[in-house]
């Protein structure tokens, strides 16, 4: 990925950073503290926010410290969850969309990275998806777990049996990153090295809406018949 000029940071690998999470706030202040703290990070490093549009919970958190530092925020989200997860004030540029598919496959496509904070079960199929993804080489952009007082804990174990069991090879551990705090945690991803040599499912590409940026784009080959799922592919 190509290195990005950005105001007050010298050079960064980025500029729009995805932050998959909750539109609760949880019951520990900690996960508020870390979204606000998140978003102060991105700020600080010139990188703008793609989230999932809600004015509540740590998705409101993160969008507003983004926005307060001056940053931009773009917020995708479905027309039939607006009346639910928009509230109050909004900030930055909301964009309707007319599926939790097309918001998923925006967001990815608006972005160089992705980080979730803590969250649901939303947080966490978003995030496995992009995991998926990677897996599959529909793109090579990190993607990280940001542990708030050890909040994926379990679901690090669970990656790590599912690799004792050999469901995932041993390299794909390492598809995605994970840290404590957000300054650690964007560093990782500034410093990830892709597991896959390429970009290279094209078909798949188009299948899930997300376009490869320059110098990434999948190399050319028949269309295959396409597969139900991405996950049910993964799961082979």
């Amino acid at each position: 990925m190509e290195l990005q000029n950005r105001p007050g940071t010298g050079k960064s690998r980025f500029k729009r950073i995805c932050v998959f999470c909750g539109s609760s706030s949880g019951k520990r202040n900690s996960y508020q503290v870390a979204a606000t703290e998140l978003g102060m990070e991105l700020v600080s490093r010139g990188l703008d926010l793609v989230y999932g549009g809600g004015s509540i919970g740590l998705m409101g958190l993160i969008s507003q410290a983004v926005h307060a530092g001056g940053g931009h925020v773009l917020g995708i989200i479905p027309k039939t969850l607006m009346g639910k997860e928009l509230t109050g004030e909004t900030v930055g540029e909301v964009r309707p969309v007319a599926s939790m598919h097309q918001r998923k496959a925006e967001m990815a496509q608006h972005s160089d990275a992705f980080i979730a904070l803590p969250g649901g079960y939303g947080t966490l199929e978003e995030v496995l998806e992009v995991i998926t993804w990677s897996q599959l080489g529909i793109h090579d952009k990190p993607v990280g777990l940001l542990n708030v007082d050890g909040y994926y804990n379990s679901l690090l174990s669970f990656v790590d049996k599912m690799v004792d069991d050999g469901f995932i090879q041993p390299c794909q551990r390492h598809i995605f990153v994970s840290a404590p705090n957000a300054k650690e945690l964007v560093q990782k991803l500034e410093e990830y090295v892709p597991v896959q040599d390429r970009v290279k499912l094209r078909w798949e590409v188009e299948q899930v809406g997300y376009t490869a940026p320059p110098g990434l784009q999948a190399e050319t080959a028949p269309t295959p018949t396409p597969t139900p799922t991405l996950e049910a592919e993964a799961a082979r």
